[in-house]
């Protein structure tokens, strides 16, 4: 098992609620075949956990948007040092002490969402990945994100 060094953790984010902004904590609790305790969007389903790269909000900032911080286009883990939304579907990443697996790649946004309310637009629907839980464990900021 070739493990490969490509990235680290900004931000774990969470939400009691789908569709608002989450708020950043310093770590979070990743349960098999679940997402994130206690986060809206965790359950026995194939999106679990999402992550969004700290380089599509420099994108959206080049675009004039201001104001961006971790958590508010409704991520769970924000990244860096990955472009996400390159991974294949079936990718497994080491994040912390958990294994997760790429499962999809974008999103149909829903109307009326509160991120694209207040941000103006969003990009979770092309460069947001989502991911679902094969080995649960601590993520903490900061950690390292690994491709194997």
């Amino acid at each position: 098992m070739r493990k490969e060094v490509k990235g680290r953790v900004l931000s774990i984010n969470i939400s009691e609620e789908k569709g608002v902004v989450k708020e950043p904590i310093k770590e979070g609790l990743f349960i098999e075949n679940s997402g994130l305790e206690n986060d809206a969007h965790s359950g026995n389903w194939h999106r679990q956990v999402s992550l969004l790269g700290i380089e599509s909000f420099e994108k959206m900032e080049n675009q004039g948007v201001e104001g961006l911080v971790p958590g508010i286009f409704a991520e769970n883990i924000t990244t860096e040092g990955i472009i996400l939304y390159e991974l294949p579907i079936g990718t497994k990443l080491i994040i912390g002490e958990t294994i997760q697996e790429v499962t999809q790649i974008g999103k149909e946004c829903h109307t009326g969402c509160a991120i694209a309310k207040k941000v103006g637009k969003c990009v979770m629907p092309k460069e947001g990945i989502f991911t679902k839980v094969l080995k649960g464990g601590l993520i903490k900021e900061g950690d390292i994100i690994e491709i194997i």
